[in-house]
């Protein structure tokens, strides 16, 4: 399993999550007496023995780096002071102190905390309106700040996007009232294909990025006139399909939301990657939810494990799309989708204009390796189109990589690999422009240069 996270190639790791969090005292799971606590969240133990030293310890073995989240529910300001001073601070106060008792004698120096999770939720344990919420956020930030001002802060921006939900009014209030302090606001999504419709399913990445533009637009609204000399970025820090293990019996008890993933997903999930890239002026930051077992890439059990189809578009995008995001112009065909509701318990979209292929670039300056990362969502057909670099030529050989299966139902399982990435033959280029037939229910990764 080690292994395989340090194949995915993954660069941050949020702890202890989600909805966990907002009952969660870090207290309990450090020093040798742990307290047992019921997670009040998901129904079970916890026996905390796994706490904030044994996240560190992971953290390294894999290497990540962290992004704690603090307990903006049930929690106070002071206990989130605390765990800065007991993660940051050298030596002299009393938490720093404590943590070398524990053995741990050198400050693990964590950049980044999140201001509590998905606050604007019912379900959230300690649930806040935004008013109260952002005020809670401004002074815990105020303490955690002065205790090392070097760390980077997300605030808890809108999770819930259920009809009658007013998912802007909270990120403007979270925003006015604490532009000050804040780095990032966080958003949340989820996607789904409950109704078994496949167009309306793979072209739910661009729901997120019409929310990814308002919230743009808020942030610069709330940050015009202002004092603040530095830019306020989104967090996408969770997102992925989850609406299978979603209800009854599998929200419960130590299998609970074991998700199994299948080719459209995976689509699902290179779409959202695009999207990252094509918004990365803003989108700084996106943290898959999660890592194994629960809605994740690895899936496990006692005597082996298996890399879910979703595993492989995020892996070439972490391996390989480094750079400078480039403004890809696409002219192809498009389709229109139903009106459908994005995921489970969220509202409906209508989706116009929809790019078969969808698309994304990375450039890197300095050596002229440019990536392109197309996405088929056509069901059936091969899309053959021309790719033309408006400066420059491209140089070649360009490598090609394509995650794609037997049909869109295609799942992974133990000792069965349907979806995988295949390395094709390369293609030879060296001109301004080359022509590729991209497979249906397809996610390609061709790797090149491009001379200027």
């Amino acid at each position: 399993m080690l292994q395989a996270v340090r194949e995915l190639g993954v660069t941050i790791l949020r702890y202890p999550g989600g909805n966990f969090v907002s009952n969660y005292h870090w207290l309990d799971g450090v020093g040798p007496e742990r307290k047992p606590r019921l997670d009040l969240a998901w129904h079970v133990l916890e026996p905390n023995t796994f706490g904030t030293n044994e996240f560190m310890k992971f953290i390294r073995k894999v290497g990540a780096e962290p992004y704690f989240t603090v307990n903006m529910g049930t929690g106070t300001i002071e206990e989130a002071q605390w765990w800065v001073e007991y993660t940051n601070v050298k030596e002299g106060p009393y938490y720093a102190e404590l943590r070398k008792q524990h053995g741990f004698p050198e400050p693990y120096g964590i950049t980044f905390w999140s201001l509590g999770n998905e606050m604007d939720g019912f379900w959230q344990l300690g649930h806040l309106n935004a008013e109260d919420y952002a005020k809670k956020a401004r002074e815990a930030a105020k303490l955690m700040k002065a205790t090392d001002p070097s760390i980077r802060l997300i605030a808890a921006g809108s999770s819930d996007f259920r009809p009658g939900a007013d998912p802007q009014h909270w990120n403007r209030v979270v925003l006015e009232e604490l532009k000050d302090y804040v780095d990032y606001i966080a958003l949340h999504m989820y996607v789904g294909n409950p109704d078994d419709n496949y167009y309306n399913f793979v072209a739910t990445p661009l729901e997120m990025e019409r929310r990814t533009q308002i919230v743009k637009g808020l942030i610069q609204q709330v940050l015009w006139g202002s004092r603040r000399d530095r830019p306020i970025y989104i967090a996408w820090d969770e997102y992925n399909v989850w609406y299978r293990a979603r209800a009854g019996e599998a929200l419960r008890g130590r299998r609970a939301l074991e998700e199994r993933y299948n080719l459209e997903d995976a689509l699902v999930i290179a779409g959202f990657l695009n999207g990252f890239i094509r918004n990365a002026d803003v989108v700084k930051m996106a943290n898959l939810a999660q890592l194994v077992n629960v809605i994740a890439p690895i899936f496990t059990n006692e005597q082996g494990m298996f890399k879910q189809t979703i595993y492989y578009p995020f892996q070439l995008f972490a391996r390989n799309a480094h750079g400078v995001a480039l403004d890809a112009f696409v002219d192809g065909p498009t389709y229109d989708t139903e009106e459908f509701f994005v995921g489970l318990g969220e509202r409906t979209t209508k989706l116009e204009n929809v790019p078969y292929l969808d698309v994304s670039v990375v450039y890197d300056p300095e050596s002229g390796r440019i990536v392109i990362n197309v996405v088929n969502r056509h069901r059936d057909q091969t899309l053959t189109t021309e790719l033309v670099a408006q400066e420059g030529r491209f140089q070649g050989p360009f490598e090609v990589y394509e995650v794609n299966g037997p049909d869109i139902k295609a799942e992974n399982d133990f000792g069965v690999e349907r979806v995988k990435t295949v390395r094709k033959p390369d293609v030879q280029v060296s001109s301004a422009r080359f022509t590729y037939a991209f497979p249906p229910h397809s996610f390609t990764q061709l790797i090149g240069r491009l001379v200027r």
